[in-house]
C-alpha cells in the first residue's frame, strides 16, 4: 500500500506514530507524512523511516484562514501521489484529509481517522459541542474506519457516528524502553535538591489550562508538611501565571519547574506520586508512563483517564477542581507506605496493555483490513 499519514504538526507524528510507521515499512508499505513542520521547536523529536514528508501549513484552530491554503496544498499532494490509504489524526488534519480525499473514493482511496480524544465529551464546554461535534458527525460518513482510544469516545461513536467501521485501541502505545533509567534514585533526588525525607509529587505535560496544575498547587498549599514537594515537567504558556500563583500561595522552595525533557524516566524514578488533574484527555500517556515506574496516581475523573485510573486500586481520583481532596490523597499516600506499595504493584501490571508493541499491532491490523 501507499499510505499518507496526516496530522496538524509533525511533532505529533514523531511523538506518537514512529512505532506504527516502522511496522508499516517492515511490511513493505510506502509511507508519506503531511503535516506542518514544527520540529525546530521540539529539537529532540524526529520522524523516522518515512519515504517522504510534505510540509503543509495546518493551523490548530479549525477557524483559521491558513487552513484554506493547507487544504489546497493537501489536495495537490493527493492528486500527485494517488494514495491507497490516508491515516489521519488531530481535528484539523482529520477534517481536511476527509474533505480533500472525497474526490478519490471512487478510485479506491480508504480513509482511517484516529480520534485522540473527542473535544466533545461529558462535561465539555458548549462551544466544543457546537464546533467539533457537527463536523465530526458529517465527516464520519466519509470515514472507512474511525479509531477511538478510550471507552467513553468508543461508546459515543457507536451510538452517534456513522463511520463504516468503529474501532478502539489502547491509545498510541507507550515506548516503555525509552523510559528506562539506570541512574540511582537517591543520586537523582540529591541532584534535584531533595532529601530522603522529602515526599515528591510529579506532574508531566504542557503548562496549559487543560493540564490544570493550579489544582495541585492549591492542594499543596493546604499540606503544611514542608517535606512535600512538587515537580512540574513541561513547558507552556502558563509558566509565568503558575510562578505568580506559587508566590501567592506561599509555596516558594517547594515547587520546581523541570522544563521540557525527553529523558523523563529519571523524574518518574525520583518521584513518589503522580498527579494528573486534566479536564480532558483522550487517554493521557504521561500518567501511564508514571504507572510503569510504580507511581501511585492522583487523577481527575474525566474522559479517557477513567480507562486506567481506578479509585482505590491505582490511587485516587476526584473532580479536577477539588484541591481539598487532592491534598487529602497526597497525605494518605505519604503516610501509609503499605497502601502506596499496593498502588505501586497494581500500576506496574495495569500499564502493560498500553505497550506500544501491542498497540501498534492492533493499529496495523485495522489499517491492513
Amino acid at each position: 500500500m501507499k499510505i499518507l499519514i496526516v496530522a496538524t504538526v509533525q511533532s505529533h507524528v514523531a511523538q506518537f506514530h514512529n512505532g506504527v510507521i516502522k511496522r508499516l515499512k517492515e511490511k513493505g508499505h510506502i509511507v508519506h507524512v503531511a503535516a506542518r513542520d514544527n520540529l525546530k521547536e521540539k529539537d529532540t523529536l524526529k520522524i523516522e523511516t518515512v519515504d517522504q514528508i510534505f510540509d503543509i501549513p495546518f493551523s490548530r484552530s479549525p477557524l483559521s484562514f491558513s487552513n484554506i491554503k493547507a487544504y489546497k496544498k493537501l489536495k495537490k499532494v493527493l492528486k500527485q501521489e494517488r494514495y491507497d490509504l490516508i491515516y489521519c489524526h488531530t481535528p484539523v488534519g482529520g477534517a481536511l484529509s476527509r474533505l480533500a480525499g472525497k474526490k478519490y473514493f471512487k478510485e479506491g482511496l480508504k480513509i482511517v481517522y484516529m480520534a485522540h480524544g473527542f473535544h466533545f465529551f461529558k462535561g465539555a464546554p458548549k462551544k466544543n459541542w457546537l464546533i467539533y461535534y457537527p463536523i465530526e458527525k458529517m465527516l464520519a460518513k466519509r470515514t472507512h474506519a474511525l479509531i477511538t482510544i478510550n471507552n467513553e469516545d468508543y461508546e459515543f461513536a457507536k451510538r452517534k457516528l456513522k463511520a463504516k467501521s468503529i474501532e478502539k485501541v489502547n491509545g498510541v502505545g507507550v515506548d516503555f524502553d525509552r523510559l528506562v533509567c539506570n541512574e540511582d534514585r537517591d543520586a537523582i533526588r540529591t541532584e534535584l535538591g531533595y532529601s530522603k525525607d522529602d515526599f515528591v509529587v510529579l506532574s508531566v505535560g504542557e503548562l496549559n489550562s487543560n493540564k490544570n496544575n493550579i489544582t495541585v498547587l492549591k492542594a499543596l498549599s493546604l499540606v503544611k508538611d514542608e517535606n512535600v514537594k512538587y515537580m512540574i515537567a513541561g513547558n507552556g504558556p502558563l509558566r509565568a501565571y503558575l510562578e505568580e500563583q506559587i508566590e501567592k500561595l506561599g509555596l516558594d522552595g517547594r515547587v520546581q519547574f523541570l522544563g521540557y525533557t525527553r529523558n523523563i524516566g529519571r523524574y518518574f524514578k525520583a518521584a513518589d506520586v503522580m498527579c494528573f488533574m486534566s479536564y480532558r484527555e483522550g487517554l493521557g500517556l504521561a500518567a501511564i508512563e508514571g504507572m510503569s515506574f510504580g507511581l501511585p496516581l492522583i487523577t481527575s475523573n474525566k474522559h479517557g483517564i477513567n480507562d486506567y485510573s481506578v479509585d482505590g486500586q491505582t490511587g485516587y481520583k476526584c473532580n479536577p477542581d477539588d484541591f481539598n481532596k487532592v491534598s487529602e490523597y497526597i497525605l494518605k499516600i505519604k503516610n501509609d507506605t503499605q497502601l502506596a506499595s499496593m498502588f505501586s504493584e497494581n500500576n506496574k501490571i495495569a500499564c502493560q496493555k498500553y505497550d506500544q508493541n501491542i498497540v501498534a499491532e492492533s493499529i496495523l491490523e485495522i489499517l491492513e483490513k
